[in-house]
């Protein structure tokens, strides 16, 4: 028996695909509560937050990474609207905003550095910043991977249930990503 392409693809099932993006989101918010839990504990026990003010960059990439969300979400609504080109033109801003993002989070480490704030020190509660605006950094990479991979479908002529399925894992990895720094930033304001 022979299966032709049009079958495969017309059995393309995404639940279990969509269900291992959700683990890693579930994952990935344990391991970021385990580094905020850690960072309460060490506070605690030594009587004192990481005493920064927080650099302008950090504020700057928040309005950033919303910005993007709102793009997606707006690139989403294109796609539903079998409206491609402005789903492209969207998720090419999106990247965009995404390396803009990157961009101020190294201007927010060297601002860190000129303070005298560096990630190795005798403050434990600044490396934290690194660490924790670092990994963060590292789940953008991999958000942005996923937008190029529905940019990518939106140029090919796949089918729907496919293009569709992109637009969704990029979607719900980047507003992850989007609602974890808001998480991570406001975290860093209130415990100075």
């Amino acid at each position: 028996m022979v299966i032709t392409m049009e079958k495969i693809q017309d059995t393309f099932d995404p639940k279990p695909r969509k269900f291992i993006v959700w683990l890693f989101v579930v994952s990935s918010t344990i391991m970021f509560g385990g580094f905020t839990s850690y960072y309460l504990v060490f506070a605690a026990s030594k009587g004192k937050g990481h005493g920064l003010i927080l650099p302008d960059a950090f504020i700057y990439s928040s309005m950033v990474i919303l910005a993007s969300s709102v793009t997606l979400f707006l690139a989403a609504r294109a796609l539903k609207k079998l409206n491609f080109s402005l789903q492209r033109n969207l998720l090419w801003v999106t990247v965009i905003l995404a390396i803009a993002f990157g961009v101020m989070q190294f201007n927010a480490w060297g601002s860190m550095v000129r303070t005298g704030a560096t990630l190795v020190g005798n403050n434990a509660a600044i490396s934290f910043i690194y660490v924790v605006s670092g990994m963060h950094l590292l789940h953008i990479i991999a958000g942005v991977g996923f937008i190029i991979n529905a940019l990518i479908g939106s140029y090919k002529h796949i089918p729907a249930a496919k293009s569709q399925y992109r637009m969704e894992i990029a979607s719900i990895f980047w507003h992850f990503i989007d609602i974890l720094w808001i998480y991570l930033y406001v975290f860093l304001l209130l415990n100075r």
